[in-house]
């Protein structure tokens, strides 16, 4: 292993960036040291067994491994990094609560820059039930604190692939809000990052998809674009892989755009990898409409898109096939930018696609803001709430019971689809139960059980308040207006909401589902 000495006289030798990295800058479509040169991304995906977040439901039991917590980790493997060329890597998951001096000292070192997913396996915008509430916005905004200070950050992503298909454009709306309020919070910290998010190569949806994270008010539009690229499989060309066409679309993409991931191993996997598309990636075509691209990935997993693999005690890693191929690739390419006095954007924003049978998001609201205070004051005003021992697996059936009036959820309802919001939409699940079960409660109060739900829920002495909803932001692209459809909208307010049943099913499926706990 080369040693830390080294390493540090190799980076010299080159001229590499001294330990005091300077922070990046955003012009137009494109990267810039502040000295004015342009910045074009050599990246490696560095995250070990971890799948990206949003691409997978979330799972409360998932584990991942920061992999910008490790010392002698970051000391193994930086140097494997310094051999690809690589000046930025991509992290899937950060631990706010570890210390990533080090490894952030040590990339600093050796020129590399850093792009972090804010969701993880355990949180993130889940496609099948999305949500933009105040518990993702508390811990986006826990791992933007921990990782801003670092001057070789560039930026966040807000989620990776979370919407893959017709079914699940709707969840773009909770994206962008994501984006929206993040880039807020950046603000008003005064940290200079950037908000981004990563999309898939869906045929069907990825230039909505990137239009309508381009489109509208640049205060709710992505900094920066990530694209997830799988189509240059083995020997190919410009033509046959598509990149002809990704070409011409980014033409015109007003900030920069960049492949998030790459590296097909279809035929023959990792091992069979050409990296043709390496040197397609960084022709003057390419970077002159795009920035770069990361190669997906530096650890083998079962996947198997790895560039090395980890022993079983993890203290060293093997260089595998494709890594000496594109470590030949990249060595042979010499991408050449603009300089920033010389460029001059003209790029504007992209229209906001129209909502239709395969788009279900409306360009012009979005989800609002999470207000923790709102939803506290709205939950202590209620007259009933869920009983102290219910689980969460549970919420689902009474949700299911008390939404079959429509009127009783809509303060906790949201429609991407007509770009209605309901002012309590972006509380925790257990807050949402508490307004609706109030709501529900106050709405029967002549019945004696109103608050019972065969033991689930139960009375308490409300707050007495009813401005709550005055706490929540009004400003921007919110919206208070709820649909007043039954059970409108593909995205609602909690989890397991569409079905309607009885009283008595209800009292059954509760308790099926506290039994299997």
């Amino acid at each position: 292993m080369v040693s830390a000495k080294t390493l540090i006289a190799s980076l010299a030798a080159v001229g590499a960036l001294a330990a005091d990295v300077p922070s990046l800058q955003i012009k137009g479509s494109k990267f810039f040291y502040p000295n004015g040169t342009q910045f074009i991304i050599r990246g490696v995906a560095y995250q070990q067994d971890s799948s990206a977040g949003g691409s997978d439901t979330p799972k409360s039991n998932a584990t991942f491994i920061d992999s910008l917590v490790s010392k002698s980790n970051c000391e193994r493997d930086i140097p494997n990094l310094v051999s690809l060329n690589t000046n930025l890597i991509r992290t899937y998951g950060v631990d706010p609560n570890g210390n990533h001096d080090d490894c952030m000292q040590m990339l600093a070192d050796a020129g590399i820059y850093v792009i972090a997913d804010l969701g993880n396996p355990t949180i993130s915008i889940n496609r099948a039930d999305p949500q933009w509430n105040v518990g993702l916005f508390t811990f986006f905004q826990s791992v933007v604190d921990t990782m801003a200070k670092y001057p070789n950050v560039v930026g966040f992503f807000v989620g990776n692939e979370v919407t893959n298909s017709n079914t699940t454009t709707g969840a773009s709306a909770y994206v962008k809000a994501a984006v929206r309020d993040m880039k807020q919070y950046v603000k008003d910290k005064n940290y200079h990052t950037g908000i981004g998010y990563a999309a898939d190569d869906s045929s069907d949806l990825r230039n909505t998809i990137a239009e309508y994270m381009n489109c509208g008010d640049a205060s709710d539009s992505v900094d920066f674009y990530g694209y997830n690229v799988y189509e240059w499989c083995g020997d190919s060309t410009f033509e046959t892989s598509g990149y002809n066409r990704i070409l011409d679309f980014f033409q015109s993409y007003s900030v920069p755009a960049f492949f998030a991931e790459y590296g097909c191993n279809k035929p023959g996997g990792a091992a069979k990898r050409e990296w043709q598309e390496t040197g397609a990636l960084y022709a003057k075509n390419m970077t002159d409409v795009l920035s770069g691209g990361i190669v997906y990935e530096y650890f083998e997993e079962e996947n198997d898109y790895g560039l090395v693999k980890a022993s079983d005690s993890d203290s060293t890693v093997t260089k595998l096939d494709d890594f000496d191929t594109l470590e030949k690739a990249m060595k042979a390419v010499d991408p050449q930018g603009v300089s920033m006095s010389s460029y001059n954007p003209s790029n504007k924003a992209a229209s906001c696609p129209s909502v239709n049978s395969s788009w279900e998001a409306e360009g012009s609201t979005l989800p609002p803001t999470p207000n923790q205070a709102a939803c506290e004051c709205a939950a202590n005003a209620s007259t009933c709430v869920p009983a102290a021992n219910l689980d969460k697996s549970a919420y689902g059936a009474i949700f299911n019971y008390t939404c079959a009036d429509a009127s009783v959820c809509s303060e906790i309802n949201g429609d991407p689809s007509t770009g209605k919001y309901g002012v309590y939409s972006m509380c925790s699940d257990e807050q949402k139960l508490a307004i609706v079960l109030g709501v529900y409660h106050t709405k029967h109060a002549d019945a004696s059980d109103s608050c019972s739900f065969g033991g689930n829920a139960t009375t308490q002495k409300g707050s007495g308040k009813t401005d709550c909803s005055k706490l929540a932001p009004s400003s921007g692209s919110n919206s208070s207006n709820s649909s007043s459809k039954e059970n409108a909208g593909a995205t609602v307010g909690a989890p397991g909401y569409g079905v309607v049943v009885s009283l008595a099913s209800l009292v059954a499926l509760v308790a099926s589902a506290m039994v299997s706990l």
